[in-house]
């Protein structure tokens, strides 16, 4: 799925800069990705991915989540 149209950073390319990239913040994933960085309606729906990604990435690798961006 295609999370910035503008950008076209698509859900995978989310998660591959979670899983490969070590982005743990919305702020890394705008730098790394670029996603919200131009009209920004994407934001909301990006922030969510990001969430998912850790999560699921905190559960494989059994980290705790204290301290991982989600705002």
């Amino acid at each position: 799925m295609i999370v910035c149209v503008c950008n076209n950073v698509s859900e995978r390319a989310i998660e591959r800069a979670v899983a490969q990239q070590g982005v743990r913040t919305f702020i890394q994933l705008r730098q790394v990705t670029g996603v919200a960085t131009c009209c920004g309606k994407c934001a909301r729906c990006a922030k969510q991915v990001l969430k998912e990604a850790l999560v699921e990435q905190a559960e494989q690798q059994h980290v705790p989540l204290s301290g991982l961006g989600f705002a």
